[in-house]
Order: C-alpha cells, then sequence, then structure tokens
C-alpha cells in the first residue's frame, strides 16, 4: 500500500490520507482511497460553464467550457477558505464518450491550478447530455474544511 500527499505539496496533511492499495492498477494521478479524518465538509453543486449573469461560455469548446468550470470552482473553493488540494472527491462530466477527448480534459484539468483536485479519490465520466443546452463539461467535487 502507498500513502502519500497531494500532488504539489511536499507534507502529509494530517487530515486527509490518500491511498494506492497493492493489487489496484496504476493510476493516472489520482489515488484509488482517500481518507478524511472526521471534520466539516464541503459538497460542491456541479460547476457548469457558466458566467456570473448565467450564460453558457463557449459554445462548442470543450476546451473553453473547461477552462470556465475551473474558474468557477477556483471561485467556490476561494469562498470555503480552501485551496484544490482540499478537494477529497472529484466527478467529472464530459458530452463525449471517446477515450481521447475524455483524456484531453483530465490533461487539461490536472494542468490547471483546480490540478490537485485530481489527485484525490476521482471519477470520469462520458455521458451523453448535460443539463443546459450546449453545455458540454460539468465538475462535482467534495472537500474536506480545516
Amino acid at each position: 500500500m502507498r500513502r502519500r500527499p497531494g500532488r504539489g505539496d511536499n507534507r502529509r496533511m494530517t487530515d486527509i490520507t490518500r491511498i494506492d492499495p497493492a493489487g489496484l492498477h496504476p493510476t493516472a494521478g489520482y489515488a484509488h482511497i482517500t481518507v478524511v479524518e472526521a471534520g466539516r465538509t464541503a459538497h460542491l453543486a456541479g460547476q457548469c460553464p457558466l458566467d456570473a449573469d448565467g450564460k453558457l461560455v463557449g459554445a462548442g469548446r470543450l476546451d473553453v467550457q473547461t477552462g470556465r468550470v475551473v474558474a468557477n470552482a477556483m471561485t467556490a473553493l476561494a469562498a470555503l477558505g480552501a485551496g484544490p488540494e482540499r478537494v477529497v472527491r472529484s466527478v467529472v462530466y464530459v458530452v463525449d464518450d471517446r477515450p481521447e477527448v475524455l483524456g484531453g480534459v483530465w490533461r487539461q484539468l490536472n494542468a490547471s491550478p483546480l490540478g490537485p483536485a485530481f489527485t484525490t479519490a476521482s471519477t470520469l465520466l462520458g455521458v451523453a447530455a448535460l443539463g443546459y443546452a450546449g453545455q458540454l463539461v460539468e465538475i462535482d467535487l467534495t472537500v474536506a474544511l480545516e
């Protein structure tokens, strides 16, 4: 079993431990298990590619929509006084099922300021549709608060 701190964080957080048990496949940078000691958690609503007025950003552009979802998630985390390293679960929904498209979104997310959020228990899903017309991506996050 391998234990590790979040990516980009050289210290172990005493209340969050990420574990990759022996016998499970290697991951693309995330942990199979995230353990959070008892405390407060925040469950963010799905972060959509909408601007502050509720208008879709980047119609037809998955990369632009992914960037907006990252910006919105960072705004929500800042409102909690938390950074992406405090995320303990992420679910990413993409309106596409091709591995190369899903992988591209995953790489963009990991290279973004939100990247440390994806070192934790994560799920990446290709779906048929999301809630807003033209929406191509959404991120659902669970955050351990200090």
